[in-house]
């Protein structure tokens, strides 16, 4: 996978710019190269794979034709090495701010500067871009042992983790790092967790200890460093808990809306842009697909979005070479 660091700003030129690097972006990213265009794609989160890699990667995905189930992780990894057969560029931890037309053709600008000039784009940001909820008593810590979602178990073999929420992905990290780090210990500021029955089960089967009726208060350790060393429990009893903490993971879900793409003169249906049976919008070479539109006898689901963006793709690469042919030919008459 080719990434360019969100460190510094770059002017890139691409055929195509995929705006959101979720299942539909990915699968997009393959299809604009099996048309023979360069790509490049974005997302705000510093990883492919959008909701599936923030909120629920060791989950088992069981609607996608032909895989009878994959964990969440997996199934991004392969549709990273799908992609990857065409080098897309990812430019990640960026967030698209603005769009313009320049001789007819689209221009992005991203939240560190960047800009990107495309002769098409076709925005896949799901349900629009995702904030975490945060951690009200440890904001300062984020990035400094405080994460919101985990990019790497691995990273955490060893290490005193404290996951704190009470829904899936709490749950799924808890259960995913139990194995692997030194200690796991799960905070829910309710009694009863919103998370799946058998993966608590397996939570509470384990030796994760878990608080419920209890929040994090304080953060403690070597903040200019970043070194975590302890997390301030209090129950609703007013009793608290100090446990030992090398990093805490706050899975208390995100929050997502349009963002900035609601100011880019797009036509939209509530929530959602609205386009045309080729995933046009009313904008002159840009293109949506999958969860973020709607039409009318729209279905969201991820299945729905792999046709969408296909089909989005094609009509595009027409758009930009009226020479070829909108069907695309067979995967298997490729090289």
């Amino acid at each position: 996978m080719t990434a360019i660091s969100a460190t510094t700003p770059v002017d890139v030129s691409t055929d195509v710019l995929i705006v959101g690097a979720g299942p539909t972006g990915l699968y997009g990213a393959y299809y604009a190269g099996f048309r023979g265009l360069s790509t490049v794609v974005v997302d705000v989160l510093p990883q492919p794979g959008g909701q599936v890699m923030a909120l629920y990667p060791e989950k088992e995905i069981r609607d996608v034709a032909g895989l009878p189930a994959i964990r969440g992780r997996d199934f991004v990894a392969n549709l990273v090495e799908q992609a990857g057969a065409y080098a897309p560029t990812y430019l990640l931890g960026r967030q698209a701010v603005a769009l313009a037309h320049e001789d007819g053709e689209p221009v992005i600008t991203l939240g560190d500067g960047t800009l990107v000039r495309a002769r098409a784009v076709v925005l896949t940001a799901g349900i629009g871009t995702p904030t975490p909820r945060p951690l009200v008593a440890g904001g300062e810590w984020h990035g400094r042992g405080l994460s919101y979602f985990v990019v790497d178990p691995a990273a955490h073999a060893g290490q005193n983790v404290v996951v704190v929420g009470g829904g899936d992905s709490a749950l799924d990290w808890a259960d995913a790092l139990a194995p692997i780090a030194s200690s796991v210990t799960l905070v829910h500021r309710r009694a009863a967790f919103r998370g799946h029955a058998a993966t608590l089960a397996r939570v509470r089967a384990g030796d994760t200890v878990i608080h419920t009726d209890t929040e994090v208060v304080d953060l403690g350790g070597d903040l200019e460093a970043g070194v975590l060393e302890k997390v301030t429990l209090e129950a609703k009893s007013g009793e608290q808990t100090v446990v030992p903490a090398d990093h805490i993971i706050a899975a208390l879900g995100f929050i997502s809306d349009l963002g900035p793409l609601r100011d880019w003169g797009i036509e939209l249906s509530g929530r959602s842009v609205a386009v045309d049976r080729a995933g046009r919008t009313n904008l002159p070479r840009v293109y949506a697909a999958g969860d973020l539109t709607d039409y009318d006898g729209k279905v969201k689901l991820m299945s729905v979005g792999f046709g969408e963006v296909a089909t989005a793709m094609n009509h595009a690469a027409v758009e930009l070479d009226p020479d070829l042919t909108l069907f695309p030919g067979h995967s298997t008459d490729a090289a």
